[in-house]
């Protein structure tokens, strides 16, 4: 029951976090250790996260629908391939693609060394320092109709950063699209598009991981989780959407600067474990 209990709190953090670019990993690695849970593994952290990824599914069903179908259609017909949607089909698998080909070749790494909270705590600090950068110089000019294939790489690689936890993908993706000059509702709906076959993949790609990997979890626990995360998610996108269009990202600025430099004073004082 105890396993239950603490699966429903970390299937609520990673639904409150996700979305946000105060990277959801960082919170489901530093959070049970300064409860006294221990460390829950990186496959529960990639299996639940398919909940919030459902959760996008389902907001943004109507958007992907018309993105699959217009690449699809852009496959057989030239008339279709300069079009938006298309284009934005392309811009999103090639922009998966750094994440996956760094995730394979890291995955040792990723599932050990990066889950040090020394290097949570700085990544927390640095990332929140590079967004707040970003968030003041862009110009806050460009739409989607602007994307490139350039841009999309490059905000490729800026998710790929995300594999090391405290970096935060949805911080990492907004503060390149902020860098490039894009919206921040605009960098934000991006994001959502480009985190889909990631997280996804990954998520699939740990699942023989759960019963006999180095996680704290099983199926039943991490199965609860994952519906958590999906429920809290869904509600959480709505709210990520309104906050942007009329907001900063200052507020996520302070907060990770404050955590990441909490989580380093306590692993410095033997509060908790790095």
């Amino acid at each position: 029951m105890v396993d239950y209990l603490q699966a429903v709190v970390l299937g609520i953090i990673q639904g409150l976090t996700e979305f946000l670019p105060i990277s959801s990993s960082a919170h489901l690695r530093i959070l049970p250790e300064t409860f006294g849970w221990g460390d829950p593994g990186a496959a529960f952290t990639a299996v639940i996260q398919i909940g919030t990824e459902l959760a996008v599914l389902l907001y943004f069903r109507k958007d992907i629908w018309r993105i699959a179908s217009m690449w699809l259609k852009s496959l057989v017909r030239p008339e279709y391939r300069g079009h938006i949607d298309a284009r934005m089909g392309w811009f999103v698998i090639i922009g998966s693609l750094p994440i996956v080909v760094l995730g394979i070749a890291l995955k040792d790494f990723i599932e050990e060394d990066f889950r040090s909270l020394w290097i949570i705590g700085v990544t927390l600090i640095v990332g929140g320092i590079v967004l707040g950068i970003a968030d003041r110089v862009g110009r806050t000019e460009k739409t989607l109709k602007s994307f490139t294939l350039r841009d999309a790489i490059l905000m490729g690689l800026a998710q790929a950063c995300a594999l090391i936890p405290g970096v935060s993908r949805s911080g990492a993706t907004l503060s390149m699209g902020r860098f490039l000059g894009y919206e921040r509702e605009t960098a934000t709906r991006y994001a959502f598009l480009l985190a889909i076959p990631a997280v996804i993949g990954a998520g699939v790609f740990e699942l023989k991981e759960v019963p006999n990997g180095d996680n704290l979890y099983g199926w039943g626990p991490t199965i609860v989780a994952t519906v958590v995360s999906f429920l809290i998610g869904y509600a959480a996108i709505a709210w990520l959407l309104r906050f942007v269009s009329t907001h900063s990202f200052t507020p996520f600025v302070l907060y990770r600067i404050a955590l990441g430099a909490g989580t380093l004073l306590l692993v410095a004082t033997g509060v908790i474990a790095a």
